[in-house]
């Protein structure tokens, strides 16, 4: 089974058909299906963003336009990192509407006073999939993005979207990165997360029960809490320099969001295994990012629920519609080739590098081996480069499916172990961040698969001789998972840490028994980590603190190494 019950979005494919399709297969389904019902374009769902918005509240719900008569305006601004972290932007947001031949400027300039404007590239996404009244659903929506290039290195650049029909949107500034040179490094903050979601259903189209498609309760959650928000708020107070979240960013399908499938006029569908998908659920998303995104460079890898099988070029074609990735660092000849969200960056002495892990997953086979192996000597490529870089001290690499991890249902995945975990020894990767567990967990360092010491609370790791060490930050706000093992953290200390019972998912689809010692830290509820470098001349230090939804923190390693090159 290519895509096991749950674990990809659901996209009108009827289930035991999508169990055993690529993602390239499916979207060929897809096509198929549409050349048999045609759509008229009357018919079509138009709009995307909310036109009374940009400088609102970053937080919860705001009113939505959709007509094609409505002000053209502009929302769900988020910015990243070009190529060149240190002196390019890359600037996106959503159209509320069908421009229909208006243009879209970005204004930006190193004061608040801009000075330069550039016109924005409008992106036409549509969507089309089954319903089960035995029509088709037909969306589109428009985005809009931007270049600047030719930036000084960590300085505030202004900027704000407008469109040719009067609308003028807040003036509000992102940073570019520090440079990776030793006489230019000052201490610095970046944060990460995975597993995000929303809580709020989308607005579009109308007449959706209530709770559609926003995040489902965890165990112990109280009725409407609002994680991913609690968890946003916590980002936006850590202000961070830059952002990473390793994929499932909006589970836009009700294979995860929960509530009925509205594409059904009674609300409940006759067949569970179909119609799930719902594009608009992305607009909700952006706009409850958008008040750290807007301001802060976000980093995006894909998860599972990120192949969308409804878009070509693997089910990523969406995702590239609405997100500008970086395409890779100049430094290290730029991304994967074939692999959009395969990229690297550097900020002054860490250099970072975005996985697709979806290619190498064996719990979730639909994109296995995509790239033809070219992922994988990309980041070996990569990663070599960096190691022999002086100015690089610390290596970040973060993707989605895990490598290791206990937590129940995800568990660690052994295509994702065995195809890169060789090369994070080899290149002494200092630290592998993960999602798809929906919890927090810390493993010991490791070498070879086995911890080469007890790392407790509040120690000190020298990844240079000690190894690699995985965490699992899957808490962004989806609901919260479980471990077999049971929890182990500050102030809740196992008196036994090892060993513990997991499983470890085979190429044949099946996840086997393994007990394990390198299980450090586990915490079953919502989090981030915050992460604070000190870089040095002697020694260069890097704090990790894992903080709950709520900003209490209950884990902290620093991370040491020794500069001297």
């Amino acid at each position: 089974m290519l895509n096991p019950p749950g674990l990809v979005p659901r996209t009108g494919i009827p289930a035991a058909l999508a169990a055993h399709m690529t993602m390239a297969e499916q979207y060929d389904w897809h096509r198929s299906f549409l050349r048999r019902h045609a759509v008229s374009r009357r018919s079509f769902l138009r709009g995307s963003a909310a036109a009374a918005m940009a400088a609102g509240a970053p937080f919860g719900r705001v009113g939505y336009a959709y007509a094609d008569d409505a002000p053209l305006g502009v929302a769900g601004r988020h910015v990243g990192y070009g190529p060149d972290a240190a002196s390019q932007l890359r600037f996106s947001a959503q159209l509320s509407r069908n421009p229909q031949g208006a243009k879209v400027f970005l204004d930006h300039g190193p004061t608040p006073a801009l000075g330069a404007t550039v016109e924005g590239e409008v992106r036409n996404l549509v969507t089309q999939l089954p319903r089960t009244d035995g029509g088709v659903l037909a969306a589109e929506q428009f985005y809009v993005h931007a270049s600047v290039d030719d930036l000084p290195g960590r300085m505030p650049h202004f900027y704000r979207w407008r469109s040719s029909y009067g609308f003028a949107g807040e003036v509000v500034s992102a940073n570019t990165a520090m440079p990776s040179s030793r006489a230019a490094l000052l201490p610095f903050r970046f944060t990460m997360v995975g597993d995000q979601g929303v809580d709020d259903a989308p607005a579009q189209p109308g007449g959706m029960p209530a709770g559609a498609y926003r995040n489902k309760y965890g165990e112990g959650d109280a009725p409407g809490s609002r994680n991913a928000e609690n968890i946003q708020r916590q980002i936006v107070g850590s202000a961070p320099e830059f952002h990473i979240l390793a994929g499932d960013l909006c589970y836009a399908d009700t294979s995860h969001g929960g509530g009925p499938d509205w594409f059904v006029p009674n609300g409940t569908a006759p067949r569970p295994d179909i119609d799930a998908y719902n594009p608009f659920v992305w607009d909700t998303y952006l706009q409850a990012i958008e008040g750290s995104a807007a301001r802060v460079p976000w980093m995006f890898a894909t998860g599972n629920h990120d192949m969308e099988a409804v878009y070509g070029n693997h089910g990523y074609g969406g995702l590239q519609a609405r997100f500008e990735f970086s395409g890779g660092d100049p430094l290290v000849g730029g991304g994967a080739p074939g692999c959009p969200s395969v990229y690297s960056f550097r900020y002054g002495n860490v250099a970072v590098l975005s996985l697709d892990a979806n290619e190498v997953s064996y719990q979730v086979q639909a994109n296995l081996g995509y790239s033809g192996g070219a992922q994988t000597s990309w980041v070996e490529r990569t990663l070599a480069a960096y190691r022999a870089d002086p100015n690089i001290d610390f290596i970040v690499c973060f993707y989605h499916e895990c490598a290791y991890a206990t937590g129940i249902g995800g568990a660690s995945d052994g295509g994702v172990r065995g195809a890169w975990s060789d090369l994070f020894d080899r290149y002494r990767v200092d630290l592998v961040l993960q999602g798809h567990n929906h919890n927090f967990e810390r493993t010991d360092p490791l070498r070879a698969g086995q911890p080469t010491k007890a790392a407790p609370d509040n120690s000190i790791v020298y990844p240079d001789t000690d190894g690699t060490t995985y965490y699992v930050v899957g808490g962004g706000g989806a609901a919260h998972g479980v471990f077999p093992g049971g929890e182990s953290y500050r102030g809740n200390v196992a008196p036994d840490t090892t060993p513990v019972q997991s499983t470890l998912w085979g190429a044949d689809g099946k996840d086997q028994k393994e007990t394990v010692a390198w299980s450090r830290v586990r915490f079953n509820r919502y989090s981030f980590i915050r992460v604070d470098v000190r870089p040095g001349v002697f020694s260069s230090e890097m704090d990790v603190t894992a903080v709950d939804e709520f900003g209490r923190e209950f884990d902290r390693i620093t991370y040491r190494r020794l500069v001297t090159r």
